[in-house]
């Protein structure tokens, strides 16, 4: 059992080196990269990230049925149309209802 927790040990600090090294170089490349911008163009990246994650909301709220077009009421304001703009039959209004 002492031998399990040695070797556990010695690979879980082997392991999390590993990491470490992984990690500090990523960030070292992001530094790297990111080193020639300046306000203005964090800014308009800002911007454009804004853009596109409202036109993914957008398409995606498109792709669930949320942002559809509520077809019975294109239907109902249709017929209202063509009811409207259809002529009387003798010229006279009729009172529908009680």
């Amino acid at each position: 059992m002492d031998q399990f927790l040695l070797y556990g040990g010695f690979f879980c600090a082997v392991l999390s080196l590993i990491l470490c090294l992984y990690a500090c170089s990523r960030v070292g490349g992001f530094i790297k990269a990111s080193s020639g911008l300046d306000w203005v163009n964090i800014a308009n990246i800002t911007g454009d990230l804004a853009s596109v994650k409202k036109t993914i909301q957008t398409l995606n709220n498109r792709l669930n049925g949320m942002n559809s077009p509520k077809l019975a009421d294109q239907e109902l304001m249709m017929q209202l149309l063509q009811n409207k703009n259809a002529p009387a039959s003798n010229g006279k209004i009729s009172n529908v209802g009680g």
